[in-house]
């Protein structure tokens, strides 16, 4: 079966959820899941509850948040290390489906370049369904991309006040 290029992105919420419910699915159809954190540190709930599904594995490769202020050395050095990583398992043919959980924003805070993420996408195996998600996904990446879907937020709760809730929102 061939495998294709998807990308969550946008400003809504729901990018990493509709990735993790293909890796639900592909599950389901016996095949072997790489979810590849870039950004992430903390361990939500939905990892969580991977853990009990042993064709799913997950690796989270940030160091903690740094959105509000500028990077640090550890941080673009983790994410280049990851790619390297990433890159190496897509190629590996151990993973039917591989999940690059917000690459897009390590793109837009420059801890990755982007000719490298292209590089991956050009390079990846037939049979691989690569995912990428992230707000501010870059044109090159969408122009790449076989199915691109823009998560628009039209209203949010979180204006007013309320924070991620265990087992909604983290």
């Amino acid at each position: 079966m061939k495998g294709y290029v998807q990308v969550y992105t946008g400003n809504g919420k729901g990018k990493t959820t509709a990735a993790l419910g293909l890796s639900l699915r592909a599950c389901g159809a016996n095949k072997k899941v790489f979810i590849a954190q870039f950004i992430k540190s903390m361990e939500y709930s939905e990892l969580k509850a991977l853990k009990h599904l042993s064709s799913i594995h997950v690796k989270l490769y940030g160091h903690g948040c740094f959105i509000t202020q500028n990077p640090k050395e550890e941080d673009i050095l983790a994410a280049k290390n990851a790619l390297k990583e990433v890159s190496d398992l897509l190629t590996s043919g151990s993973y039917d489906v591989v999940i690059l959980d917000e690459i897009t924003i390590a793109i837009f805070y420059r801890l990755i370049h982007i000719q490298d993420v292209l590089s991956l996408i050009q390079n990846k195996p037939s049979h691989v369904e690569l995912i990428l998600t992230g707000r501010y996904c870059p044109k090159e990446i969408i122009d790449a991309a076989d199915l691109v879907t823009e998560m628009k937020e039209v209203k949010h709760y979180y204006t007013k006040g309320v924070l991620s809730r265990e087992g909604i929102d983290k």
